[in-house]
């Protein structure tokens, strides 16, 4: 049951991300342009603010779940008397979940700690000079779970 439970939570957590990335960038965003700069800036800013604080949430959810359920599956494997070997979709989920996690740490405490200091001086020119790197590494982040998600059901 707490295998289960651990696996919808890592589950649940990375369709926040997934998600909320396709929704901002696909959605949320294009919704936007009609909007002049000040008005479009200032609700991206609230939108991504709120966005990558449960992302943040999202991220600790996926490595508590992740390295739980790999780590119980190689006690189990271990205490039969087996060998474990990672598998190789989980090989790439990590690494590339790592690479993601990476990513986002970019886009949150440089990327958008530029967006915040240019809302907060109605610098509109800088902030959406931040919002277009913000846009450029979210699309990255976005392609990866995607590769992600195909090479693990692919080789599951």
């Amino acid at each position: 049951m707490l295998y289960a439970a651990l696996k919808l939570a890592h589950l649940l957590a990375i369709i926040v991300w997934i998600g909320g990335m396709v929704f901002a960038h696909f959605f949320l965003r294009p919704a936007t342009l009609s909007l002049e700069p000040p008005q479009r800036i200032r609700l991206m800013h609230g939108a991504l603010q709120r966005f990558f604080n449960a992302v943040l949430v999202a991220i600790a959810v996926v490595l508590v779940s992740g390295l739980w359920l790999i780590g119980r599956t190689a006690k189990e494997i271990v205490q039969a008397g087996l060998d474990f070997g990672m598998p190789l979709d989980w090989t790439i989920m990590a690494t590339l979940g790592i690479v993601m996690i990476a990513i986002f740490g970019h886009i949150r405490f440089a990327l958008f700690k530029r967006l915040s200091a240019a809302v907060a001086v109605s610098d509109w020119p800088a902030g959406g000079a931040a919002l277009a790197s913000i846009r450029t590494w979210v699309s990255i982040n976005l392609a990866i779970g995607v590769v992600i998600i195909v090479i693990t059901l692919l080789l599951t």
